[in-house]
């Protein structure tokens, strides 16, 4: 699970000329800055009205994430991106409006495994009405609704046509964006496992993906982990890997091409690639130390091969009583290059056939 800082939309929903929305928009977001802050989470506040969406203009189904349309792709891009939503919404009819209707249809997996929090506003019932409406369709897009809301009376809040809610409406609202940022960590997992570049891993449930930079934190601990046997089996704590700080491995994350193992959140194995003229360089090969034993590191080290294509070798580095690791490069066609090296590792290589 990454930890890089959330993203949450704050989505203004009526379009009416004169509407409250954008008030009760701005209202939100300048009351919950300073606890956004204190979270770790950007809100970022938009308006349906500025997306510009027609009525719902696309041939194919929205669960194909096939758009032809530019005002579709962008939106897609929008939703794509935010980790949760807050959606400020008045009730019409007893339902949500048109407009919010029409953004949630126009996506699919874009919306999946995200909180939906809702501030409504409205006259007798407060626009609790068009959240019980609106959770109906959210629910059937996976998005995940909080139990808190946000309910606002608007004759409670107008002071001389001014929009002024009560407290205890900052303090509903500030405990709707705590939920909605724990719920969003939990769903981490299942948003990265259903995402466009994440492919099925060897054991049950899991699945790899690219490393970048946010995945520092979780690479260092997996880091100390695994090369701390390193060390005791070298007799040496001269090991980069349990020296590096988050941002050394941030450093290199951004370098090379690194692949993850996950299962709900934790990073069970990774592997990092480079080319470097005709030879591929592969490293940083780890696996859980209570997973080893199941195949999981000869399986990565496959997927780090894969990228061999165009190269002459393959070369890796390990260390020189790392028997474990020596004999299964030797079982997969690695041969120890002649050579003694001052840090007491040895450097393997691997032809690749065409």
């Amino acid at each position: 699970m990454t930890t890089k800082r959330l993203r949450i939309l704050v989505l203004t929903c009526s379009t009416r000329p004169g509407a409250l929305g954008p008030a009760v928009g701005g209202w939100l977001t300048d009351i919950l800055a300073p606890v956004a802050k204190e979270l770790d989470v950007d809100l970022v506040p938009m308006a349906i009205g500025d997306v510009n969406l027609p009525f719902l203009d696309e041939e194919e189904h929205p669960s194909t994430g096939v758009h032809q349309h530019e005002h579709t792709r962008r939106w897609s891009r929008i939703v794509a991106e935010a980790d949760g939503f807050v959606f400020v919404t008045p009730e019409y009819n007893y339902g949500m409006p048109a407009t919010l209707k029409n953004a949630l249809d126009y996506l699919g997996p874009e919306w999946a495994w995200k909180p939906a929090g809702f501030v409504s506003y409205g006259h007798t019932s407060a626009g609790t009405r068009a959240v019980q409406h609106a959770k109906q369709v959210v629910t059937t897009l996976r998005l995940v609704p909080l139990g808190s809301t946000v309910a606002i009376r608007i004759t409670d809040a107008m002071r001389d046509d001014r929009f002024a809610p009560e407290p205890r409406h900052a303090e509903a609202a500030e405990g709707l964006l705590a939920e909605l940022v724990r719920v969003a960590h939990a769903l981490s997992p299942m948003r990265e496992r259903e995402h466009a570049d994440a492919l099925p891993g060897p054991l049950p449930g899991s699945y790899v993906r690219r490393l970048g930079p946010d995945d520092a934190a979780e690479v260092t601990v997996l880091q100390r982990c695994c090369w701390l046997e390193e060390a005791l089996v070298n007799d040496t704590l001269d090991i980069p890997a349990l020296h590096e700080s988050p941002d050394d491995v941030r450093a290199w994350l951004a370098e090379w091409d690194a692949t993850g193992l996950w299962r709900d959140g934790r990073l069970l194995g990774m592997v990092r690639t480079r080319r470097d003229g005709d030879d591929l360089h592969i490293g940083r090969l780890g696996v859980a130390p209570d997973l080893r034993g199941l195949g999981v590191g000869r399986w990565l080290l496959g997927l780090a091969e894969s990228a061999a294509e165009g190269c002459h070798r393959v070369l890796l580095t390990t260390g020189a009583a790392s028997h474990r690791n020596l004999a299964l490069y030797r079982r997969q066609g690695y041969a120890v290059l002649p050579g003694a090296r001052d840090d007491g590792a040895v450097d393997l290589v691997k032809a690749v056939t065409v």
